[in-house]
């Protein structure tokens, strides 16, 4: 899953710092938001035990984490505005920080309603850094391999998001102790708040090249002309809300998935583990997709990735055993080049409008707050196995976007056609 994509304008980056080393420390970022997303799925079946939360109240995580996203995204523009970039790095480090320490005391008085407001505060640390991190990226080197930064600092993100669930497992799930209490939490995100005050302290001391906005690369709107009026974008923002929702949602409900006896019946130390290959099959697939879109057309690429995943998750609701763990952790495989792909078919062609779409569709993650909820109910009224059927859906629209959504045209242009 990407994060805010720099585009419409010129940056210039001045300062004696080597680049090289800048994007060394710039990727340290997408590493660390990569691991901390995917820690939530450690957390959210460790909660979910130690409150007895049904599965709806247990999804509140993931509705808090990437509620923040909505929420704060716009507000943290303002902030790298009025405070700068490398500033802006140091204050989400720090708010990711003070979001980690507000799990001690939390766990400490057991109320879920502290940790969640945790959630909330350690999300917006995260959104103020992608916002911060992303137009480094694009800057640190020639204009025309600043995709190809982008795909390795991906990369190095997906790299976190399969660390991630090895560092909840061995903390969170790896104690002898047979009662889960909410204290066990409490290590890991100390560790955390301390690495993230550590990475502020020495961001604070090094000096990034500094990022001015030279100029715009196309000024001139066409008259009555919006980012409502590109049909493209409207259906490739819900294609992004539905994509993260569905990615986050399975993710979210492997560990329980996995603890069911018909399915693998293991411990959730053991299961917590498999959600390593989840993540770390979508890093893979991105080196590959990557690959694949310099002989396929992206959208047909899309289209087969999204018709093989709703197979996946088909077989997964029908099987049992081995069969279905494999076929719903497969799904992370073919999960890797959508993002980046349906980004790329919804803001082509907007011209001065990109940087409006972009806005749009960065504000889509959303969707990770609200689809693991409804397949938290689904799964409250049914069972978890046949939760997975919420997702599968997104999964169709997607399929529905790659082969047609992303091809209708222009509302203005298809007016000029008719008339």
């Amino acid at each position: 899953m990407a994060g805010n994509i720099p585009t419409g304008n010129t940056f210039k980056a001045t300062g004696a710092m080597n680049t090289k080393f800048a994007f060394i420390a710039m990727t340290t970022l997408f590493f660390i938001w990569g691991f901390i997303t995917a820690l939530n799925d450690i957390l959210i079946p460790h909660l979910k035990a130690a409150f007895d939360l049904n599965y709806t109240e247990a999804m509140l995580v993931q509705f808090c984490f990437f509620g923040a996203y909505f929420i704060i995204s716009p507000f943290a523009g303002k902030l790298i505005e009025k405070v700068g970039y490398q500033r802006g790095i140091i204050i989400g480090l720090l708010t990711i920080a003070a979001g980690c320490l507000l799990f001690y005391p939390a766990a400490e008085v057991e109320i879920y309603a502290i940790f969640l407001l945790g959630l909330f505060i350690l999300a917006s640390g995260v959104t103020i850094l992608q916002v911060s991190a992303n137009p480094y990226v694009a800057i640190l080197g020639s204009e025309t391999t600043a995709a190809s930064r982008l795909n390795l600092a991906q990369a190095i993100n997906s790299l976190g998001h399969t660390l991630g669930p090895a560092f909840g497992a061995a903390l969170i799930f790896g104690g002898t102790a047979t009662i889960i209490a909410a204290t066990a939490v409490q290590l890991p995100y100390l560790i955390l708040a301390s690495v993230m005050i550590i990475t502020a302290v020495i961001f604070s001391r090094i000096q990034l090249p500094v990022i001015t906005d030279v100029e715009t690369t196309d000024t001139t709107e066409a008259p009555n002309d919006s980012v409502f009026k590109h049909p493209p974008l409207l259906f490739g923002t819900l294609a992004i809300f539905l994509y993260v929702g569905a990615e986050v949602s399975i993710g979210s409900f492997l560990v329980n998935f996995f603890a069911e006896s018909h399915i693998g019946g293991l411990s959730e130390h053991e299961a917590s583990k498999m959600v390593s290959y989840y993540w770390g099959a979508a890093m893979i697939g991105r080196f590959i997709g990557a690959a694949l879109m310099r002989i396929i057309r992206p959208s047909f690429l899309l289209a087969f990735n999204a018709m093989i995943v709703i197979l996946l998750i088909t077989l997964t609701v029908n099987s049992n055993g081995q069969t279905a763990m494999w076929a719903i952790l497969s799904v992370g495989f073919f999960n890797s080049i959508m993002f980046p792909t349906i980004f790329t078919l919804a803001i082509k062609g907007l011209g001065p409008l990109t940087g409006r779409g972009s806005g749009l569709l960065c504000q889509a993650i959303v969707g990770g707050a609200v689809i693991p909820m409804l397949q938290g109910v689904a799964a409250d009224v049914t069972s978890v196995q046949a939760s997975f059927i919420v997702p599968a859906f997104a999964y169709v629209y997607i399929a529905w976007y790659a082969l047609k959504g992303s091809k209708s045209t222009n509302i203005n242009n298809a007016a000029e056609v008719k008339a």
